[in-house]
């Protein structure tokens, strides 16, 4: 045998280790009743018949469920898994997502069918998706040796980028349109004549105009406040002088010479004339 002969050989017995899980339970299964599928309900604690370590192996397109003893390594039973039949050889159950349905053989031809159940939903998960990722391996493996491509691989397409730029001496052209103008120079003609007719401004104010008058102080401010106490305080106190009203002393105050026309009631008028 050549050396080339023995590397390929060796190659077509590598296997690859998909997953270990440690413990698992082995349970023998009743016939099933239903063309429906196997329920876990129905398997007795009393059927449990082994616990153990399985392994998920993969040699090229081959797959391979193992149950061996966790302390020896010892087999105890082998689920062979066809590519593309999967279903005939691992059967979940109908009931509980922990629990499958392998089927067994010897390599010579007899094969039967027993319970396999996992302490964890997430090792059942596991065990899936290990099964999962062997069969899209072996799909991509047929597709490279037939030169095909699958549409659920994602492929990037990179075209080549394209060069806008303007190359030396180019130059660009842009026609503008003008735009069409009323009677005026410009947009503030425009704006002045509203439909083509001059606004009317009003004219300035002049200085026969009233002006408005100031508007109100704010309530309650101190200053008016104030200014409206001290003309309150003056007027009270205007009020109460005998001599802020002059008009009662003219009144007693007798006719100066050259006023008019005056009557002499001698001294019993009690006056003296100046």
């Amino acid at each position: 045998m050549s050396f080339e002969e023995e590397e390929k050989e060796e190659e077509e017995t590598f296997e690859h280790t998909l997953l270990v899980v440690r413990e698992v339970s082995v349970y023998k299964i009743p016939p099933r009743t239903t063309s429906g599928g196997y329920k876990c309900g129905e398997w007795l604690q009393s059927d449990k018949i082994w616990s153990g370590r399985l392994r998920v192996v993969s040699c090229k397109d081959r797959c391979e469920i193992r149950l061996e003893d966790s302390n020896s390594g010892d087999l105890f039973a082998a689920c062979f898994v066809d590519p593309g039949r999967r279903e005939n050889s691992v059967e979940p159950s109908l009931d509980s997502s922990r629990y499958f349905v392998l089927r067994i053989d010897d390599g010579r031809g007899k094969y039967a069918f027993i319970g396999l159940g996992f302490a964890e939903r997430n090792e059942a998960f596991d065990f899936n998706v290990a099964l999962s990722d062997h069969e899209k391996y072996v799909r991509r493996e047929k597709e490279k040796e037939s030169g095909e491509t699958s549409e659920s691989d994602d492929h990037i397409d990179i075209h080549p980028a394209v060069n806008h730029r303007l190359k030396e001496g180019e130059t660009i052209r842009i026609n503008v349109k003008p735009k069409p103008t009323t009677n005026g120079t410009g947009m503030l003609s425009a704006a002045l004549s509203g439909n083509g007719k001059p606004l009317a401004l009003a004219p300035p104010p002049t200085a026969a105009t009233k002006t408005r008058s100031p508007l109100p102080p704010p309530p309650n401010d101190p200053v008016t406040s104030r200014i409206a106490s001290d003309s309150s305080t003056g007027n009270t106190r205007r009020r109460n002088d005998p001599l802020s009203d002059l008009s009662q002393l003219k009144k007693n105050l007798p006719p100066t010479q050259g006023s008019g026309p005056t009557k002499s009631t001698g001294a019993a008028s009690g006056w003296a004339a100046f």
